[in-house]
């Protein structure tokens, strides 16, 4: 894992004394101690195809190890957005790692392949170690979830760059599926019924807005949350994304879906139609599940109405699948079984390339029927 430098106090030098590194603001023995320190966990994510061993120039994966024949490697990258602040801001570092890898691996896995590494990028102002380890054992821990090799990354510390206390992360995953096997959306058709998977909470889009409510409203965020009072308001806003890769990817191989649409920005409104062919249309319906507590009280903190929650929150499902209706008893007891959470939550019917989400009058607080289209 290679290292980059960061800040400090600007200290005026005696005249005629040499500048060091550190004098700029750069530790390199806290970069070294980092990298030491992080190996075991980097190593505990080996796999067939790598050694996730670190301190090289690059890290190398075999495909032919990992049992591939005749691969396509798809690729994606994320970061966590502005959850981050709320993690810095309450001491909650563990886990926005296992978030870095979930926007990753999910985005992989919607294309039918499997997850096979992942590199981290950690920027920060000044290199503190208690808090960039915490961070990448999440990021170690997603991995393991997912099934991928964490092989390297970086660790910039960059003197002025950052607020005190601040950091950044970006993550990069690659993955691979047997040619001729990838999830395209050429297979969804009308009649394929839309089953969601919970999700785990916020997951790691509209923190912004989140953000904004807890500032406007004057949150208690250290205080039992006010729809679950055995949970701290701040542990539930924080709680990591859910990584889906292990219950997806055997149905996956065995041909039982037909698309997988990750629920991110742009909520269940926009990111369907991504995995739609021309002629086929998203319908859902928000009648058809419960909406969980918490996106219930953002809703009602910042009385958003329903259309801008159907695009800006997961509204409780992180994954949709397209499914043949004849395939949706074995996907669901096989997705149960892996420990799911599956709902049905609408259908493809013939029309413009696009979703519609809609609900009945008191559906998410609604004070009367409703309905938003996107289209693309």
């Amino acid at each position: 894992m290679a290292l980059g430098m960061t800040s400090g106090t600007e200290e005026s030098k005696p005249q005629g004394s040499g500048y060091t590194y550190a004098d700029a603001g750069v530790s390199i023995a806290a970069g070294n101690a980092l990298v030491k320190a992080i190996a075991p966990l980097a190593k505990a994510t080996a796999r067939p195809g790598a050694t996730s061993e670190l301190g090289g120039f690059g890290g190398f994966f075999d495909p032919k190890a990992a049992g591939y024949k005749d691969p396509l490697l798809v690729a994606a990258n994320d970061g966590v957005g502005t959850k981050l602040k709320l993690a810095i801001e309450h001491d909650r570092h563990d886990t926005v790692g296992i978030d870095l890898v979930a926007m990753c691996v999910n985005d992989l896995i919607v294309q039918g392949a499997e997850p096979l590494f992942f590199l981290d990028y950690f920027a920060t102002g000044k290199l503190e170690n208690g808090v960039a380890e915490r961070v990448i054992a999440g990021i170690a821990e997603g991995c393991k979830i997912a099934g991928c090799a964490l092989i390297g990354g970086e660790t910039a510390e960059m003197p002025g760059m950052y607020a005190a206390g601040d950091y950044d992360l970006a993550g990069f995953c690659v993955g691979a599926v047997e040619r001729g096997e990838q999830l395209t959306g050429d297979k969804v058709a009308p009649s394929d019924v839309l089953l969601g998977l919970a999700s785990s909470g916020v997951h790691s889009n509209g923190y912004s807005l989140v953000r904004r409510l807890a500032a406007d409203k004057g949150w208690k965020l250290n205080r039992p949350a006010l729809f679950d009072q055995d949970v701290l308001l701040i542990d539930a806003l924080i709680a990591p994304t859910r990584i889906y890769v292990a219950s997806l990817l055997p149905l996956i191989r065995a041909g039982l879906v037909n698309a997988l649409a990750h629920i991110t920005g742009g909520g269940l409104l926009e990111n369907i139609p991504r995995i739609l062919p021309d002629g086929a249309h998203a319908h859902v319906d928000a009648d058809l599940w419960p909406q969980p507590r918490l996106m219930a009280f953002l809703q009602a903190q910042g009385n958003i109405e329903p259309e801008e929650m159907a695009r800006t929150f997961n509204c409780g499902v992180g994954m949709v699948l397209a499914v043949s209706e004849g395939n949706v008893a074995e996907v669901t007891a096989k997705l149960e079984a892996a420990g799911e959470t599956v709902v049905t939550v609408g259908r493809i019917e013939a029309g413009a390339k696009g979703c519609t989400v809609r609900g009945s009058v008191e559906t998410w607080s609604a004070k009367s029927d409703w309905s938003a289209t996107h289209l693309g």
